[in-house]
């Protein structure tokens, strides 16, 4: 796929600040100066090649319901499976692979214990394989944007 400005600016200028109104799509297109059709066909593109997973927002743990981060250890055959299992709850913020025994972790926000306890108990009996619950005792906060060099 080739990279238009729209893309380009859409991945530059809108991983952090994008804009919290009833109408964030035609805030954007407005600042692009291109349609809001534009916009939402761009990011559906982006989407479709996977330059961008989801948009959304990212709640700091235990703000809104419970949450928790999760590890589990994976054989690396089986890794992308699970992967996707884990990826296809709504309540998973985000997964990510880590060189270690416990080498897929996650996120995992529910509205409450019973419910989160509930989304665990499913994971492990689709995938196989028990989780570790990890409680949070200290917040950091990483900063997920990325200026990116997209040279024509």
């Amino acid at each position: 796929m080739q990279l238009t400005a729209l893309h380009k600016a859409l991945l530059n200028n809108y991983q952090q600040d994008f804009p919290l109104s009833p109408t964030p799509y035609l805030e954007i297109a407005t600042a692009l100066g291109v349609t809001e059709a534009e916009v939402l066909a761009a990011l559906t593109e982006l989407a479709n090649q996977r330059f961008i997973s989801r948009i959304g927002l990212i709640i700091p743990p235990n703000q809104l319901g419970v949450s928790c981060l999760v590890a589990m250890a994976i054989p690396q055959a089986q890794l992308q499976t699970v992967a996707n299992v884990v990826s296809s709850y709504s309540e998973v913020n985000h997964n990510y692979e880590r060189e270690h025994a416990f080498n897929l972790w996650f996120v995992l926000i529910a509205n409450n214990q019973q419910h989160l306890q509930k989304v665990l108990t499913e994971i492990e009996q689709k995938t196989g394989f028990l989780t570790m619950q990890l409680p949070l005792i200290a917040d950091y906060f990483i900063n997920l944007g990325f200026e990116l060099e997209l040279n024509d």
